[in-house]
Parts: C-alpha cells; structure tokens; sequence
C-alpha cells in the first residue's frame, strides 16, 4: 500500500516537473506573437485588446511604453524596436511561469497617435483579466 501511494506520487511530481518544463521552456514562435494590433482580432477572455487616442507622437506614445515594460517584473522584449513601430513583450506569471504576450503600436494622426495594444495568453482559454490589468497599468504609466 505504501508503495503504490508513494509511485502515485512520484508519478504526480514527474508530470508537475514536465509540465513547468514545458511552459517555460516551449520555444517563442515571435511571427505568431509579433503581429499589427491593429488589425488582429479582439481574444475576448483569452487577453486584451485596446486603441486609443494619444496627443503625443507616435515615437513618443512607444517610447514612453517601452520604458513601463521595460520596468515591469518578469517582462521582456521579444521582438521590435521604437523605431519599427511595433514592441511585442512577454511577460511571465509569478508562480507557474505562464508567458503573456503584449504588442503595441502606434500610428500617426492629426491630432497625435492612435496606439493599439493587444495582450494574449499562451496556454488556456481565460487570462482571468490578468492581461486587461497589465495594459491598464502600462497605460497608466505612461500617462496615456
């Protein structure tokens, strides 16, 4: 009896370990992650996606963001530049790891800058509003 529970539970630990492994180590396809904002669809309750209106420039709207994602805990820069036009983060969930996605964009208006952000989950079917939160947060800090 004590044999069987104990290989229950190793069996138990073994599939916890690989999963982790798997999350964090599961390569990042950036041409999936890397794409306009603009024109993706809405992910409902898989991520967030927003366009707003900024007075500001373009450069300056990403440049301000790139600065709060840059700060952000368990975030990095996946692919794009300011210059590009385009940023794409992941940032990663404090206990298990879980990558989100984040890409920003800005185009110029007459008025200033329309700026898209468009945040995902990788793995599930609801985010539990983790990702709305995020880009409030951002937005926020950049003063957008």
């Amino acid at each position: 009896m004590k044999t069987t529970v104990f290989l229950l539970v190793l069996i138990f630990a073994a599939i916890v370990v690989a999963l982790q492994a798997y999350i964090r180590l599961a390569p990042v396809e950036v041409g999936r992650w890397h794409v306009d904002p603009f024109e993706a669809r809405d992910p409902g309750a898989e991520g967030d996606k927003r366009v707003i209106e900024s007075n500001t420039s373009p450069q300056e709207a990403l440049a301000r963001l790139e600065q709060v994602a840059q700060a952000a805990a368990r975030t990095r820069l996946v692919a794009g530049s300011v210059e590009e036009g385009r940023l794409t983060y992941m940032t990663r969930s404090k206990l298990w790891g879980f990558p989100d996605f984040t890409t920003i964009e800005a185009r110029a208006t007459p008025t200033g800058a329309q700026i898209a952000i468009l945040a995902r989950l990788r793995f599930g079917k609801s985010d539990l509003d983790v990702n709305a939160t995020r880009v409030t947060a951002w937005l926020a800090a950049a003063g957008l």
